[in-house]
């Protein structure tokens, strides 16, 4: 009998990697953009959002925090793309307000 070979899912770093300026890569980022895209705004009640997506369906959804500064709203979004796109975990805080 053949041994066939296994998918091995390839483990991500869970954690925002930073590139040689010291701001950090947003490598998921980067990565979905190539097929998908990011939007950053206003969705009132809500206030500033930042939505994640590909062609068929939404990866994340993250409302920004109190003090949260736009770079750090971006690490996070880029963490919640990675779960996103090698884990299969959605994150949405704009239906789930409780996620926040």
């Amino acid at each position: 009998m053949e041994r066939r070979n296994q998918l091995v899912k390839e483990s991500r770093p869970r954690r925002v990697e930073k590139d040689a300026t010291g701001l950090p890569s947003l490598s998921n980022i980067a990565e979905l953009v190539r097929h998908g895209q990011i939007t950053i705004g206003v969705i009132r009640p809500m206030g500033c959002v930042a939505i994640a997506n590909d062609a068929h369906q939404s990866l994340a959804m993250l409302v920004r925090r109190k003090g949260e500064s736009l770079p750090q709203l971006l690490e996070r979004l880029d963490l919640a793309v990675g779960k996103a796109l090698h884990d299969e975990i959605r994150t949405d805080e704009i239906n789930n307000p409780s996620a926040i």
